[in-house]
This record gives structure tokens, sequence and C-alpha cells, in this order.
């Protein structure tokens, strides 16, 4: 499935999902699918290939069958109608990534890829596997610390829970960037939480077992000194680990 390097380093092939936006560059002003390049080079610089895959695409058996591991992006709010409520006034959506994200992650899920979810991610593989969403963070938790403001990020401290994989790969506390304004309701079955803020909302989950399924409610892309979750999806997808969130070294 992954490339192989000249040298003969197996580097483990990752999906990563995109935005469909209206975007300007050079001459053009048009729809296109983008991505932060953030990821990119985050993906890079712990050791994997990065392939960036388009709203709008069929999810297929062949895509993932190609794929070693995914990342599931941030992005839009989830249609609340997939977990069962009206939407609320603040937030948008975007049709075209729930559709092809939501069996993506599936496919991604019925053939054991490892999998890290990031914020929106995050929130897909909750609702995916049946829980639900809080839709305005602020109007429970009383602060918007949380969202960091318009095209910035909150600093945010978590703890995690002790034995858990996130737990593994951050230690027992860490300060995240967070951009959300929703976050979980009702966790999903067959869950465990595995970090929360101090205002108890959750920061991360996981589904315990051998596999490797993890989200965070922050963004780690967005801290280029700390590459300790994507270095654990990537020593998944590589097998050098056998999937058990031990951090990858680098080759």
């Amino acid at each position: 499935m992954a490339s192989n390097d000249s040298d003969g380093d197996r580097r483990p092939v990752l999906g990563l999902p995109t935005y469909a936006e209206r975007t300007r560059f050079g001459d053009w002003d048009v729809p296109a699918a983008v991505l932060h390049h953030d990821y990119v080079e985050m993906v890079v610089r712990a050791g994997g290939i990065p392939v960036l895959l388009p709203p709008g695409s069929v999810a297929r058996p062949e895509l993932v069958a190609r794929l070693d591991g995914l990342l599931l992006t941030g992005g839009a709010d989830i249609d609340p109608a997939r977990y069962g409520r009206p939407p609320a006034a603040l937030g948008y959506t975007r049709a075209d990534r729930d559709e092809s994200e939501f069996a993506l992650f599936a496919l991604a899920l019925a053939a054991g890829l490892p999998i890290l979810a990031v914020c929106r991610g995050l929130q897909l593989v909750n609702v995916a596997l049946g829980g639900t969403l809080i839709q305005h963070l602020p109007d429970v938790v009383g602060h918007e610390q949380h969202s960091g403001g318009p095209g910035s990020f909150g600093a945010v401290r978590v703890r995690t829970v002790g034995g858990t994989r996130v737990a593994g790969l951050v230690g027992a506390e860490a300060t995240v960037r967070c951009h959300h304004h929703q976050a979980i309701d009702d966790l999903a079955p067959g869950l465990v939480v595995s970090a929360r803020a101090g205002d108890g909302t959750i920061e991360a989950i996981e589904r315990p077992g051998e596999g490797f399924l993890v989200g965070v409610q922050w963004h780690p892309e967005a801290d280029r000194d700390d590459d300790r979750l994507v270095r654990g999806l990537v020593a998944a997808a590589s097998g050098r680990t056998g999937g058990t969130g031990e951090e990858w070294n680098g080759w």
C-alpha cells in the first residue's frame, strides 16, 4: 500500500480530507479543494506521505486499500440532522464533506486503518458511532476560551486519563491549541474519554483495543513543536509499534 523511498525506508501513506472553498491565488478566484498546509508539513515531519482527498469524491474500498492511515481534518460543523437535532442559529455545515467523510470513515474503520481525528474529525467520529454534539459550547461553559477568535487559536490546558493511548503520547497534562465552538455531548458507545479541559469539556477520545482510533478536539497541526500525536498515527500506520500508541522516534 505505502510507497517506498529509494533508500528502502517504508513511509506510510496517510489520507487527509480537504475543504471545498472559494480561493484566491494568482489571477484566479475560483472554487478549490484546499487544506491548511500545516497538516501537510506535520505529516511530512512525522515521516508520513500526505495524500489530499477532496470532498465530493466517492469513498470507495479501492481508495482505502491504497492508504495506510487516515487523518480526519478540521473544518465545518457536522449537520445536526445526523445526530437527530435541529440546527442551532450559529455555525455552518458542508454537506459535501459530510457525505464523503462519513463514508470514508466507515470504510477506513471496517478496513482497520489507524485513524487520527482532529477537531471536526473527532466530532464526526463521535456522531458516526452514535454520539451527539453540543452545538454551541459557550452556551454551556460560559466562555469562549476554546474558540480562540476568528482565525486564531485558544490555549487550553487539558488533563489526560491515565492508561489511555492519548496519555501515553502527550503525558498527564498538556497546553493545546483549540479553535472549536462545538464539542461532544453524548459519547458514542465503544469510545472512552481520554482528555478533558478544566471546564469539563471532552478534549480527546479513543477506542480501547489494539487498533488506533484517536480523536482530539484540539489542533496538533498548529503546534510545530509537538508532533507526538501524528507520530503515534505514523507508527501505527507503519506497523513499527503494532498500533500500540508508542511514540515513533523517526528513521
